[in-house]
């Protein structure tokens, strides 16, 4: 699908150039260009915008091998990535004299929880020198997992598309 687009003044122009720098980032489109004025507060764009696998039928091959080649470039390293989710806690620690006795809870303390199976959990204390590191990471694997899955239907496009050509030149015999 061609998007293109204009936004214009303040608020709009800050959440149009949000939102289309975030969908670039997720790999939404093909290719693009992105033109930026800020003297005018003017935001324009075209580009390409992949869709849903029913929609990639559209798309010519050459873009979808591009888009292939742009997902597998933007994949992050494979010994960074990490399963899980980070948990801010609060606590209170049982003495009496403590601030937290009176309502002041210690923290935040951070937690990685990782889910291994129906109801088997397990994780660890995160400290604050590992905390932009465990988020990072975590971050990686939903990229990881969000680009691995764009790429499977791509393939399976092109796979749909390869049998439909053998069958078509089975037909012509």
């Amino acid at each position: 699908m061609r998007s293109v687009g204009t936004v214009t003044t303040g608020r709009n122009f800050a959440w149009a150039l949000d939102h289309v720098l975030d969908q670039w980032s997720r790999g939404k489109f093909a290719f693009g260009q992105i033109r930026i004025c800020v003297a005018e507060s003017i935001l324009r764009y075209t580009c390409i915008q992949m869709k849903a696998s029913s929609d990639l039928r559209r798309v010519p091959e050459l873009a979808l091998r591009q888009r292939k080649q742009g997902l597998v470039a933007q994949l992050p390293p494979i010994a960074e990535i990490l399963r899980g989710s980070l948990v801010e806690r609060y606590v209170t620690c049982g003495h009496p004299t403590c601030k937290c006795a009176r309502g002041e809870r210690h923290g935040p303390i951070w937690y990685l929880t990782v889910t291994l199976g129906p109801g088997r959990t397990t994780g660890g204390i995160i400290s604050d020198g590992q905390l932009e590191q465990v988020r990072g990471w975590i971050e990686n694997y939903h990229k990881l997992k969000d680009h691995l899955e764009k790429i499977s239907e791509i393939n399976r496009e092109l796979l749909r598309r390869q049998r439909q050509q053998q069958r078509k030149r089975k037909g012509k015999r």
